[in-house]
């Protein structure tokens, strides 16, 4: 394995930018959701927790939308 790496040392740099080029995105988004949401719990959590974007996601596509979708209904009662 040691051989491997070391004649593919470029392996670990590209494995690097992928994940970072996979991880970046989701954790921005969800940083920003959070924040946006006063989700103080969420961002300390997202902003912690290296989850492999899971946490991310889970928060993007369930609590967040939750969260627009409750403010929304409450825009609407006070129209």
């Amino acid at each position: 394995m040691e051989q491997f790496f070391a004649q593919h040392h470029w392996l670990i740099g590209a494995s690097w930018l992928l994940m970072l080029a996979w991880l970046l995105p989701w954790k921005g988004v969800a940083l920003w959701k959070s924040a946006r949401n006063h989700h103080l719990k969420w961002f300390i959590a997202i902003l912690i927790l290296n989850t492999f974007a899971i946490l991310d996601i889970f928060y993007i596509f369930a609590i967040a939308r939750r969260a627009e979708k409750r403010k929304l209904l409450e825009e609407n009662l006070n129209e």
